[in-house]
C-alpha cells in the first residue's frame, strides 16, 4: 500500500486543551530567595538556548575548559571531574553506587534530611550501612566521630558539608575527613549548597568525592550536575568486579564521554554550556572574592532578620551561611509564611521537610544587596499581615549596616 494513503482513525484518548505558560506564570517573575534553584545571570540564561552537536570538536572543547573550571572550584588536581546529567542528588547516587556496593561497609554521618539520603542511597546497592545520629540543630564531635569509625570500620565515610534541610554547617569537615583517612576510609561530601559559597579544599583536606549541583552556589540550571573523584577512588571505581547497576551512573561509561570525546548517551548540550558560562563567572569573580561577598551577605541578612524580631534555627557556632533557617512564630506554619511572600510580594522561599522554619538561601544570585533589600521588606511585610509583631524598620537598618561594615 503506498505510504500517502491510510486510514486516519480518531485517537482514543482526545487532544486535551492546555493553558500556555504565559497564562500559568506570574506577570512579575519570582525572585528565588528559597534553598535553590536560584536567579541565573544573563550569560548562563542566554548559553542555556543554544545547542550543538554533543560530540563534535565544539563541544570537546567546553568539556575541557568546563572540568578545568570545575578543578579550580573543587580545589582539586584529579582528572576525575564528570558532569551529570541529572540533579544534584544524582551526582550523590553517582557517588555511591560507584564506590559502594553489597557488603561495603559505609558509615554516615546524618544530621539531617540529605545526609540520611546518603545512608538511603548506600542501603540501596546492598552496603552494610552504619548511621551516626546527630541531634538536631547540632554537630557530631571529633571524639564520637571517631569512636564510631574505630567500630564500625568504614571503608566508605558520608557527610555534607551544609545540611540544606535544617541549616547545619559541619565546620569541623576537614578534621573529619583526617581521622577518616587515618582509618583507610574514602570520603564522600555532598557540597550541593556549599561549593564556592564557602571554602571547600577537596585535595588538601584529603576528600576522595565530592557532589554539587548546578542550581545552587554556581548559578546554573537544575537539572546538570558535577562531581569529582579523588585518585584513590577512581581506583576503586575501576577495580571493582562487578558492574554498577545504575547504568547511567556508571563512572566508567562516563568517562567515555568526559574524558575520551566518546559516546556514553547524549548529553544536555545546552545545560552544559550553562555550566560552562555559570563556572566562568566564579573564575572571574574569584573564589576568595566569592567567599566573601556570600559571608558579608549571609552575616547581614542574618542581622536583618533577628533586628526584625525573629529567631534563627541553627546555634551561630553550626549555623550555615548559604541557607539560612528562620523560626516560624507560633500559631503559623511555612506554608502560609511562603505562600503569603511568594502571592504578595513575588518573593520565594522555602519550607522544610516538615520543620518549622522558613529557609532563604545565599548562593551565588541571591546574595546580591537589592535582593536582600526587598526580601527582608517582604518577610517584615509578611509577618505584619500575619499578625506577628516585628520591627521592620530595625530589620532594614540592621540589614543596611552588616552590608555597609558596621557604619
Amino acid at each position: 500500500m503506498p505510504t500517502s494513503s491510510f486510514n486516519v482513525a480518531s485517537p482514543a484518548v482526545p487532544c486535551p486543551v492546555v493553558e500556555s505558560l504565559d497564562a500559568i506564570l506570574p506577570e512579575e517573575p519570582l525572585l528565588m530567595m528559597g534553598a535553590g534553584p536560584v536567579p541565573i545571570p544573563a550569560a548562563v540564561a542566554k548559553a542555556n538556548t543554544i545547542v550543538i552537536n554533543h560530540l563534535g570538536a565544539t563541544m570537546v572543547k567546553v568539556i575541557s575548559q568546563v572540568k578545568t573550571m570545575a578543578r579550580y572550584v573543587f580545589q582539586t588536581h584529579s582528572k576525575w571531574v564528570l558532569g551529570v546529567a541529572g540533579p544534584g542528588s544524582a551526582a550523590m547516587e553517582m557517588a555511591i553506587s560507584n564506590l559502594a556496593w553489597e557488603g561495603t561497609r559505609v558509615l554516615s554521618i546524618k544530621n539531617g534530611f540529605f545526609s540520611g539520603r546518603m545512608a538511603e542511597m548506600g542501603r540501596r546497592v546492598a552496603a552494610q550501612v552504619s548511621v551516626l545520629e546527630v541531634a538536631d540543630r547540632s554537630v557530631a564531635g571529633l571524639e564520637q566521630i571517631a569512636d564510631a569509625i574505630r567500630r564500625e570500620r568504614p571503608e566508605i565515610v558520608t557527610i555534607v558539608q551544609g545540611e540544606t534541610s535544617n541549616t547545619v554547617w559541619n565546620y569541623q569537615l576537614k578534621d573529619i575527613a583526617a581521622l577518616a583517612k587515618a582509618a583507610g576510609a574514602l570520603v564522600i561530601i555532598d557540597a550541593v549548597c556549599t561549593l564556592s559559597t564557602m571554602p571547600l579544599a577537596m585535595d588538601a583536606w584529603g576528600i576522595d568525592a565530592v557532589i554539587t549541583g548546578g542550581q545552587k552556589g554556581l548559578s546554573s540550571i537544575p537539572g546538570v550536575s558535577l562531581i569529582a573523584f579523588s585518585d584513590a577512588a577512581w581506583e576503586r571505581v575501576k577495580g571493582r568486579t562487578a558492574p554498577n547497576a545504575h547504568w547511567c551512573l556508571d563512572a566508567s561509561l562516563a568517562e567515555n564521554f568526559w574524558h575520551n570525546a566518546g559516546y556514553h548517551y547524549t548529553a544536555p548540550v545546552s545545560g552544559v554550556l550553562a555550566l560552562h558560562e555559570a563556572l566562568r563567572l566564579v573564575c572571574a569573580e574569584t573564589l576568595e572574592k566569592r567567599f566573601a561577598r556570600h559571608l558579608k551577605c549571609s552575616v547581614a541578612l542574618q542581622e536583618g532578620v533577628m533586628a526584625l524580631g525573629l529567631q534563627l534555627y541553627a546555634p551561630k557556632e553550626c549555623r550555615l551561611n548559604s541557607v539560612v533557617g528562620i523560626e516560624v512564630p507560633p500559631g503559623l506554619s511555612p506554608g502560609d509564611v511562603c505562600a503569603h511572600i511568594s502571592r504578595q510580594h513575588q518573593v520565594e522561599i522555602s519550607g522544610s521537610f516538615g520543620l518549622p522554619i522558613v529557609r532563604i538561601g545565599q548562593m551565588g544570585e541571591q546574595c546580591r544587596e537589592h535582593n536582600l533589600f526587598r526580601t527582608v521588606h517582604a518577610l517584615g511585610r509578611t509577618m505584619v499581615d500575619l499578625g506577628v509583631k516585628v520591627d521592620l524598620p530595625a530589620g532594614v537598618a540592621a540589614l543596611e549596616r552588616g552590608l555597609s561594615g558596621g557604619k
